[in-house]
């Protein structure tokens, strides 16, 4: 099967948008299928990119890092159609995202569309939310997804945000998958550990606590330094270690030290990719309090290298999270700090077998396998659809001629 995806967000764009996509694109090659992806300029862009199509784009409103599409339909559909694509997988709804739809709907061909992000969560970006309110992403969201073959929902909160949305399309929850090898890494060895510990810090009877994200208000790690003082006050040498970078750094930093909390809480900036695993194995608890996720995949890849994990819960982590050795969630902010003095006063085991389990549950793998399945599904889908439309339509004109032939005789 030849697929296009169109996005707006891809690499050199570090983002989980980027990182799913170029995982899916993986493994449905290691599968013998082609995958070109059609998405925006970068001035950071390698010259030299195979089966990536680059149209003009410009960075989007609030979000300078980001990019978006802003013309390139006749090149898109030429190249499409010269590249004789099969299916065509939107992975974002603006830019790209529409003008995959016109390619799929000019190319007659089924159109997927994966719905990555709970845009309610993000609208203060945008002229602080006095512009686009919920109302208008309810509205755009439902119309998007109904103009599209089928629906690929990241966990169960998207599904039931699109059905209240009024979203009728077919939808299926497909969770992105990750290299589970990337993270499991048995060459990270004591000694890497301990030298990352001694680096930031920690001794090697300090619990270490793990913030890794992109620092931004949404992601609510203030609700994990705000829990601090009573876990200190319970284990008074844990360490907070946050690693990465975002527009709420400096404010979060400032919030630390008027705390008094400099001690036990270290900023480590972002931190190559290649070096992330080590953070998670030297790390006793991953720890969020984000409640903007559609998944998150930094609690899969925590949960490979075998971290605990201890995190604000929802329907997908609530599930992810099946066996107490594997971690535990809470339900609110405040829920946090007690939740983890509790889960560490356990000392709970890692359990190998369950690890087995999870770590198909969560591979890259099994994401391409469920990925492939729903297309072909919603190939199927389109297919009887539009022989449906078909018939349809040669019944009205049918219907017009007889009429014309009862009025006439003839």
């Amino acid at each position: 099967m030849k697929i296009g995806f169109f996005t707006d967000t891809y690499f050199p764009q570090v983002s989980g948008v980027a990182t799913s996509i170029k995982t899916l694109k993986e493994e449905l090659e290691n599968k013998g299928h082609k995958v070109y992806i059609f998405t925006t300029t970068d001035p950071n862009a390698a010259l030299d990119e195979e089966d990536i199509i680059r149209m003009p784009s410009v960075p989007f409103v609030s979000f300078k890092d980001r990019r978006i599409v802003v013309r390139g339909m006749l090149y898109a559909y030429l190249i499409a159609k010269e590249l004789e694509l099969e299916l065509i997988h939107t992975h974002t709804e603006f830019g790209a995202g529409m003008l995959g739809k016109m390619v799929g709907k000019k190319m007659q061909i089924p159109v997927i569309h994966t719905y990555h992000t709970m845009y309610e969560d993000y609208l203060h970006y945008i002229a602080n939310g006095k512009v686009l309110r919920p109302a208008h992403v309810k509205y755009l969201s439902r119309l998007f997804a109904n103009h599209s073959t089928g629906v690929v929902c990241p966990s169960e909160r998207v599904i039931d945000t699109l059905r209240g949305y009024g979203v009728v399309s077919p939808m299926r929850i497909i969770p992105t998958g990750i290299e589970v090898e990337k993270f499991r890494r048995p060459d990270i060895t004591e000694d890497m550990k301990n030298a990352l510990r001694q680096q930031l810090s920690i001794d090697e009877d300090q619990p270490m606590l793990l913030s890794l994200s992109r620092i931004s208000y949404e992601k609510n790690i203030q609700a994990i330094i705000d829990g601090m003082p009573e876990i200190i006050a319970a284990i008074p040498n844990a360490k907070l270690v946050i690693v990465g970078k975002g527009p709420h750094k400096e404010k979060l930093e400032e919030k630390v030290i008027d705390m008094q909390l400099s001690e036990h809480i270290y900023f480590v900036g972002e931190v190559p990719n290649d070096e992330v695993a080590i953070y998670y194995h030297a790390a006793d608890y991953f720890v969020s309090a984000s409640t903007s996720e559609t998944q998150g995949l930094t609690y899969t890849e925590a949960m490979a290298a075998g971290t605990p994990l201890v995190v604000e819960g929802n329907d997908y982590l609530n599930t992810l999270i099946d066996d107490p050795s594997l971690g535990v969630t809470y339900q609110t902010d405040q829920d946090f700090a007690k939740t983890f003095i509790a889960y560490a006063q356990q000392q709970i085991p890692s359990d190998p077998e369950v690890l087995r389990r999870k770590m198909y549950e969560i591979s890259a793998l099994r994401f391409g396998e469920t990925m492939l399945s729903f297309y072909h599904d919603m190939v199927a889908y389109y297919e009887t659809a539009e022989l449906a439309k078909e018939t349809e339509q040669t019944l009205e004109k049918f219907k017009v001629r007889l009429k014309s032939f009862r009025r006439t005789g003839e």
